[in-house]
């Protein structure tokens, strides 16, 4: 059972845009969650993330969560994202107990070339959503997919299953 009380680990991903391709990348085996799946780059919110940097009005610092998925994105896969738009939430408990928020995005590639950081991620691949259907995707990863697919085409969009 868990406890109301638990504090959410707050984590951000990037369904980043390339030429109407989308970067997914493959879980390392040795991950403690979801090892070898395919997902979206990305990472969770940490107090140093904001914490040494001035506040942007007397008691806030604004656009954390932006600041944090770019800096998340560039460790991860090695490239840069502008135009940062939120897709939806979902939140879990994990097996492990701990509850989690995460907050996807959508971004358009901007440059760099991808280089995986080999503790994070083995392998990615540039798909569009016929190709995506192919891979094993962590569970929603696809339906996130084509809502970004749906807002990039200017429709408005909630999270509902979709067919694979």
């Amino acid at each position: 059972m868990v406890e109301d009380n638990l504090l959410h680990e707050v984590a951000i991903t990037a369904i980043i845009v390339n030429r109407r391709k989308y970067l997914i990348t493959k879980r390392s085996l040795t991950k403690k969650r979801f090892p070898g799946k395919w997902t979206v780059p990305g990472g969770k919110l940490e107090t140093k993330d904001y914490i040494n940097l001035p506040k942007d009005t007397e008691n806030y610092w604004y656009n954390v969560l932006e600041k944090v998925l770019r800096r998340e994105v560039k460790e991860e896969v090695g490239v840069e994202i502008k135009n940062i738009e939120y897709v939806t939430s979902l939140a879990t408990i994990h097996t492990d107990g701990n509850p989690s928020l995460v907050i996807s995005c959508i971004a358009d590639y901007v440059s760099g070339q991808v280089k995986l950081q080999k503790e994070e991620t083995d392998d990615f691949a540039w798909v569009n959503l016929k190709e995506a259907k192919k891979y094993d995707l962590i569970d929603g990863i696809y339906d996130e997919l084509v809502m970004a697919d749906k807002k990039r085409k200017g429709r408005k969009v909630e999270w509902k299953r979709s067919k694979k």
